[in-house]
């Protein structure tokens, strides 16, 4: 009887299970649930292994399936594999299995949205089409529906890339920069990971990357590494120049921002890869409202003559992002609130979109406040530190109230939510409870 071990018993961890426990190949192995939580709760009459011994004697298992919240460079994994033991996924049984069409999507930002964007367009054109990844449903819970005729849209994380075998007929790669390096071993450790979902391509796939010579909302730089991690395996390069782009124009987004209209001319060039005609492209991306967390407008106040918007990117996790948010609103004034929890990130880019911006003042909160002031203060713009997330929504409410005609308040921290949250979308759900609860 195999022996297998489920590392990580969040919402993918309970779809493997799922998947496992009706599957002819796993259905009667011994499984077991393998979590560092102690609280975690567990279905009846699975074996688990709880709290702050979870990883200790991983060599007694068969196979292993991690989840990405669980680092695979971890020294207990590691000393598993080293002995024998298959390490897996819940990404790794999908490609194997799935007969239909996937289209990976990878990025260190904007995976969400152009993942959400190529679904709904081939939804549209009436595609049999499945997105899947932390923003779509569990891969493994999409499976059994899928045939020959599917196209599953998948966003991939560095995390889910990192030890894969196979990688998807069609990739895309969207910009790159320095991020997660609080779980990666170095930065180059983390391209090699995303580099992995074109490694294993063949000849007849096809690898979709931004060009070097386009425009970029962070900078070119980014995109010389996305042509950079595009260039292992067999597939055919494909490159993307948002300016050479005709189709539609930034002015034709409902979203803000020159990276979503990056973001949205990659969804569009796949999708007309796949059949689809410009009208449903055209029809389906003029309508797309972005997603949830990602510079979502959460509230428009009208206050004794002034215009108050607010924005909430809690999604953003990383300074090039909220550069990005800075640069999306070029000629308005703006607060940005900022900070969170470090993952090792360099806040020069964020100094950078700062200097110059229209932004009028800069509210830091979370852990790495201090870290963030020390370079941001380099741009010249006024920063103000605030103990919680409603003190700094308070500060900007305040100050925008002083400035004439519009102001813009965008909640985009650089950071990582774990100090304070359960995780970003929690942070977001606040931000807008707050937003929402201001006197007019």
């Amino acid at each position: 009887m195999k022996k297998i071990a489920i590392l990580g018993f969040a919402r993918e961890g309970r779809s493997i299970l799922k998947f496992l426990k009706k599957d002819k190949e796993f259905k009667n192995a011994e499984i077991w649930i393998l979590d560092r939580s102690s609280k975690i709760e567990t279905p009846a009459g699975i074996k688990k292994i709880t709290g702050s011994d979870y990883l200790k004697n991983l060599e007694k298992f068969d196979i292993i399936f991690r989840t990405p919240g669980i680092p695979y460079l971890l020294p207990e994994i590691q000393k598993a594999k080293k002995s024998g033991v298959k390490i897996s996924s819940a990404t790794n049984l999908f490609f194997e299995r799935c007969p239909g069409i996937i289209v990976g999507i990878t990025g260190t930002k904007g995976k969400g949205t152009t993942s959400t964007i190529l679904y709904q367009i081939l939804k549209t054109a009436g595609k049999k089409v499945f997105l899947a990844g932390n923003i779509g449903k569990p891969a493994l819970d999409i499976l059994p529906n899928t045939d020959k005729k599917s196209i599953v849209v998948f966003e991939l994380s560095s995390f889910q890339l990192q030890d894969i075998q196979n990688s998807p007929s069609i990739a895309a790669v969207l910009d790159i920069f320095p991020d997660h390096l609080d779980a990666h071993k170095n930065v180059n450790e983390y391209y090699e990971a995303k580099a992995n979902i074109g490694r294993y391509q063949k000849i007849g796939d096809k690898m979709f990357f931004f060009s070097a010579k386009g425009g970029s909302a962070s900078g070119g730089k980014n995109s010389i590494l996305s042509q950079r991690v595009a260039s292992k395996g067999k597939g055919e390069k494909i490159s993307v120049n948002e300016k050479l782009f005709k189709l539609f124009s930034p002015e034709d987004l409902l979203v803000k921002g020159g990276h979503n209209f990056k973001n949205a001319v990659m969804a569009a060039t796949i999708a007309k890869s796949l059949g689809v005609s410009a009208k449903t492209i055209l029809k389906t991306v003029s309508k797309f409202r972005g997603n949830e967390h990602r510079l979502e407008l959460a509230r428009r106040i009208v206050k004794n003559g002034t215009e108050i918007c607010f924005y909430n990117d809690s999604a953003s996790t990383n300074p090039q992002t909220a550069a990005a948010a800075i640069e999306a609103f070029q000629n308005e004034r703006k607060i940005l609130i900022a900070g969170g929890q470090d993952k090792n990130l360099d806040y020069k880019p964020l100094a950078k979109a700062l200097k110059n911006s229209g932004t009028e003042l800069v509210v830091l909160l979370g852990e790495n406040r201090n870290k963030i002031a020390r370079e941001t203060r380099k741009s010249g713009v006024k920063i103000r530190f605030a103990r919680t997330l409603k003190d700094s929504v308070d500060v900007a409410y305040e100050t925008a109230m002083k400035i004439s005609c519009l102001s813009i308040v965008i909640f985009s921290p650089a950071a990582t939510s774990f100090d304070m949250f359960e995780n970003y979308a929690d942070r977001g759900e606040k931000f807008k409870k707050i937003v929402m609860g201001l006197i007019q």
